[in-house]
């Protein structure tokens, strides 16, 4: 296969290999089960189903498994699916590891590691500053690694550190344009306000829930991390209760899982950079895979619209 997985259009046929990213069971009409694949490579994924399955498939085709796979591109419900002609697990003679595999992020994670330090470094509040630098600093090996989430936006290897250096260089922007703005403290949320997921999600290969994320979320689990570092630190003041803030509201919204909206100024902007930064990212890398003058598939974490890109486009 030599074009990635999100080049593919309906009617063309994949002969190739591709990495189990994730599985589901089901029981089809007729009572028979069935395994909902996504099946991925470094450009992208896909759906696929694996019909009339038996228990030998179920614990061959897991997550994580390299396969390799012939099938045809066919279009279900505004996207895009697999339908599987023919499918075996790898072996050694295969000769294929599962790096080739993964998504990663555009940018080194050391440079991008780098670039956030510098923001660090620049701040001017003592208080938001160390309490930024301790929690940085305790989970910058899983920082580094984590998606920024299991799907939609930014589901790929140092995929939360690209999420949170474009929030950061889109936030200057915006400070730019209004000065009021505290930047210590929008720079310290935007650092601060995912880095729970490096204990909600299980990791950067077949990207789960663990269960601390599943009873508590990566909301509440840096909001605690905040007070205890403050408390180890011996840092008081009004900084820690208002930066616990923006880590709990940036979801603005309860049905979205903020326990409070925004409250704050600042808060109020970290919400917006997220939002446009998300929603940025899963246009961008939907759009690769249309041409101009068509539709992309219907995205469901935008309302479940599809995209049209102008025939003057690039």
């Amino acid at each position: 296969m030599h074009k990635g997985i999100a080049h593919f259009q309906v009617g063309e046929k994949i002969d190739g290999y591709l990495l189990i990213k994730s599985v589901a069971k089901g029981v089809a009409s007729n009572g028979k089960p069935f395994l909902t694949l996504q099946l991925g490579d470094h450009t992208g994924e896909m759906e696929a189903k694996l019909w009339d399955c038996n228990p030998d498939d179920e614990t061959t085709f897991v997550s994580s498994t390299i396969i390799h796979v012939t099938g045809d591109i066919q279009e279900y419900r505004g996207k895009l699916q697999l339908k599987i002609k023919g499918i075996r697990p790898t072996t050694a003679m295969d000769h294929v590891k599962l790096a080739d595999f993964l998504q990663c992020a555009p940018i080194d994670p050391e440079e991008m590691f780098a670039k956030i330090t510098q923001y660090i470094f620049e701040m001017k509040n003592a208080n938001l500053q160390r309490i930024t630098r301790h929690l940085l600093k305790k989970h910058r090996e899983a920082f580094l690694e984590i998606p920024a989430a299991t799907k939609n936006h930014h589901e790929f290897v140092s995929g939360l550190a690209y999420h949170v250096v474009s929030m950061l260089d889109l936030a200057k922007a915006l400070a730019n344009l209004y000065p009021s703005l505290d930047t210590d403290l929008l720079y310290s949320g935007i650092i601060l306000h995912d880095l729970g997921k490096v204990i909600e999600l299980s990791g950067p290969v077949g990207t789960t829930y663990t269960v601390e994320g599943k009873l508590i979320g990566h909301i509440s689990i840096m909001v605690n991390e905040i007070g205890q570092v403050a408390n180890e630190l011996a840092i008081e003041g009004e900084e820690v209760m208002v930066l616990q803030h923006l880590v709990l509201s940036h979801h603005s919204k309860g049905e979205w899982g903020s326990p409070k909206p925004p409250l704050i100024r600042e808060a109020e902007i970290l919400h917006m950079v997220d939002n446009i930064d998300a929603k940025m990212n899963m246009l961008d890398r939907a759009m690769e895979r249309v041409k101009p003058g068509e539709f992309s598939e219907k995205l469901y974490a935008m309302d479940n619209r599809s995209f049209y890109k102008p025939t003057f486009s690039n």
